[in-house]
């Protein structure tokens, strides 16, 4: 298969594909006489593994260490767990700030008029790193009133 062929099949850019065989997350890839890259199926399923792992968020350096593990018959699943584990507690962390992201825009937005004037209330926000919705709700009454 050439590299367009395992693009398709594996809904990676050929650039993708390029960039995971420098970084060497990909055996050696045998080239015909004019360069052209031919994947085995072993290297298909390679590339599977690691679209099916970014998929879920787990970093370059995660899905190096899965590959590591999954090349490795004596490998541990307590490991891979472990491993799992920490991305789980890593997406948490990183749910908790969007959501308290998403609270503080929200709360700038409802606290603004949108009436055209030029007080506003989200840039307000944004000036001071205001990030709690009662102060934010006060700072637009006060300013969004005059």
């Amino acid at each position: 298969m050439n590299i367009n062929e395992v693009a398709k099949l594996t809904e990676l850019s050929p650039r993708q594909i390029r960039d995971y065989e420098k970084l060497g997350l990909l055996q050696t890839i045998q080239r015909t006489d004019s360069g052209y890259r031919v994947f085995t199926d072993t290297q298909l399923q390679r590339l599977k593994f690691i679209k099916h792992a970014r998929d879920v968020g787990f970093s370059l350096a995660q899905i190096e260490a899965l590959l590591a593990l999954q090349d490795n018959k004596e490998r541990s699943n307590a490991q891979v767990k472990a491993l799992t584990r920490n991305h789980i507690n890593e997406l948490s962390d990183k749910i908790q700030r969007l959501q308290s992201m998403k609270a503080t825009l929200q709360a700038w937005h409802d606290s603004c008029l949108g009436d055209g004037s030029p007080n506003c209330s989200i840039l307000k926000g944004l000036q001071d790193g205001v990030q709690n919705d009662s102060v934010t709700k006060q700072a637009c009454r006060t300013e969004c009133s005059h």
